[in-house]
């Protein structure tokens, strides 16, 4: 199996790629903001065929370039159909005070290079996604947006992992998504986590939407949000 990433734009939001091996269709998970370039590169380097986009919510820096990507490579993007207005108008996803902040920082931003692609699909609860030899399973985590989902699939690597997460903004290392954003609900979060996360097997690999790594066992262990769930 083929897994690789790199941090992109401002807010550093990783940007994942999978596939199952070198010269295989891949997937491409959260190409945000600033992160068409560093596509290519990684597309060049290990000889990818891009054949799904997933965003895994509607915040730009998730999904800035992701149309433009899924439109270069001539490939579907998936997202899911609560988040999906957020491709024609991301701003709508943040506070005036946030978005007055984002243009301070870029300059005026050109809302028409923002739209849907060729091809988008709906990310829905259960749906499987075929990328060549892969199947990847999406799970609806609303909390951190109404249209947060995950992306798991089986790990065919040398580690002893059985799964591997893409999990967003929804779980990270230590913590989970804010619920104070436009369309957060805190309930909804807890929800997710009792249904998404603790029926998981510990060994699966969690790779957030932010920093770093880490295990659906630690979490149970250590994240302070799922103890909350399970005293």
């Amino acid at each position: 199996m083929l897994l690789t990433a790199f941090p992109a734009g401002p807010l550093q939001a990783n940007c994942y790629f999978v596939a199952a091996e070198p010269g295989a269709p891949c997937a491409i998970v959260d190409p945000g903001q600033e992160s068409a370039e560093g596509v290519r590169a990684v597309v060049a380097e290990h000889d990818l065929r891009p054949a799904a986009v997933l965003v895994t919510h509607g915040h730009f820096d998730h999904m800035w370039d992701a149309a433009k990507v899924a439109d270069e490579y001539g490939c579907p993007l998936w997202i899911h159909p609560a988040d999906r207005h957020l491709l024609n108008d991301p701003m709508a996803a943040i506070s005036n005070e946030s978005a007055a902040m984002l243009r301070a920082q870029l300059g005026e931003i050109d809302e028409s290079q923002f739209g849907e692609p060729a091809d988008v699909r709906d990310a829905v609860d259960g749906a499987t996604i075929e990328v060549g030899d892969l199947t990847i399973t999406v799970d609806h985590c609303p909390g951190h947006t109404p249209g947060t989902v995950a992306y798991r699939l089986d790990y065919t690597g040398p580690e002893p992992v059985s799964q591997i997460m893409f999990s967003g903004d929804f779980l990270f290392f230590g913590s989970i998504g804010r619920t104070d954003l436009v369309g957060g609900d805190h309930a909804e979060m807890l929800r997710s986590l009792q249904t998404k996360v603790l029926s998981l097997p510990d060994d699966v690999v969690v790779l957030p939407g932010h920093g770093q790594q880490s295990s659906i066992g630690r979490e149970k262990q250590t994240n302070p949000f799922l103890a909350e769930l399970t005293a």
